[in-house]
């Protein structure tokens, strides 16, 4: 039966990757939650009556914390809390001495007629986000699931900050900013890279998630915040250069992040602070508990 599982496994991530071929990535939740459980299922495959409870048990962990996100805004609606749409304006402002930093890197890099090598680049960076952070929810449930309690942990502390800073403090995005004539011109410019590819189903993709995502999410932003996390996740057990070195990209998401008029500077810090939050009190709450386990061991 493991190999049999391990067939099913590899059969069942071969039709997924066709479908982002054909598809695009997934970003509505709904097909996000259902792929993920297909992908729990298949794993448990030959897996005893108790192993496949608590796996769909997990699964529901997973529904709770994107259902959380979703239904922030209608929450924010039903209090009756308007959109802000100056203060974090503001405070970049003050940050950088008066100046508009989105506006600053459009002036500078934006090329209506000319897509740059940095256009795509950035937009690779931004599409990251839509898979970096989620592989390691279904992944390492199937391999290893008390690191994968360890990650969720991390990954839904962070989304508990910005999901209850969503409800109170629901944040207008500077093109919508700019829509609204309460700065200068911002062009919302985050998929002209992939134009310049030929990759339509990412355009697809973009299209999607910005018909079914929070519009005025933006403080904290989640894209910088979990950029953080996939970088501190995966360089957990690796020498401090490399740490260091991994930085490179959550900076690089606050850079195109900024740039492509998504979010303000003071989004991504904000961001940055939640998930570094979030990991360092997981790992202050795991090392009590593990001297407590021992203590009782002794």
């Amino acid at each position: 039966m493991t190999v049999v599982r391990r067939v099913l496994l590899a059969l069942f991530f071969a039709v997924f990757f066709a479908s982002i071929i054909v598809n695009g990535i997934p970003v509505d939740r709904i097909a996000v939650l259902l792929w993920m459980l297909a992908a729990f299922m298949v794993s448990s495959v030959g897996r005893g009556k108790d192993d496949i409870a608590l796996m769909i048990r997990d699964w529901f962990v997973i529904v709770a914390i994107y259902m959380a996100y979703d239904y922030s805004r209608g929450t924010a609606d039903q209090w009756g809390i308007g959109v802000n749409f100056t203060l974090p304006r503001d405070i970049d402002r003050f940050l950088f001495f008066g100046n508009d930093p989105v506006i600053w890197m459009q002036e500078r890099f934006y090329i209506p007629t000319d897509v740059r090598w940095y256009d795509v680049a950035g937009a690779i960076i931004y599409m990251c986000h839509f898979i970096f952070p989620v592989v390691p929810l279904a992944t390492l449930r199937v391999r290893n699931r008390l690191e994968w309690i360890r990650y969720v942990r991390r990954f839904s502390v962070t989304l508990m900050i910005a999901v209850s800073t969503f409800i109170v403090f629901p944040a207008a995005p500077p093109w919508m900013v700019s829509e609204e004539g309460k700065m200068g011109i911002v062009q919302r410019i985050t998929g002209r890279g992939w134009w310049e590819l030929n990759l339509k189903t990412v355009s697809r993709t973009l299209d999607r998630g910005a018909a079914v995502l929070n519009a005025v999410a933006a403080v904290p932003s989640l894209h910088a915040g979990l950029s953080l996390l996939v970088a501190l996740w995966f360089t957990r057990n690796a020498p401090r250069w490399l740490r260091v070195a991994v930085m490179v990209y959550p900076l690089s998401m606050m850079a195109a992040l900024v740039y492509f008029g998504e979010h303000f500077v003071i989004d991504c810090l904000l961001g940055f602070a939640a998930t570094s939050i979030a990991w360092f009190s997981a790992s202050a709450w795991e090392k009590r508990r593990g001297a407590q386990t021992a203590q009782i061991l002794n």
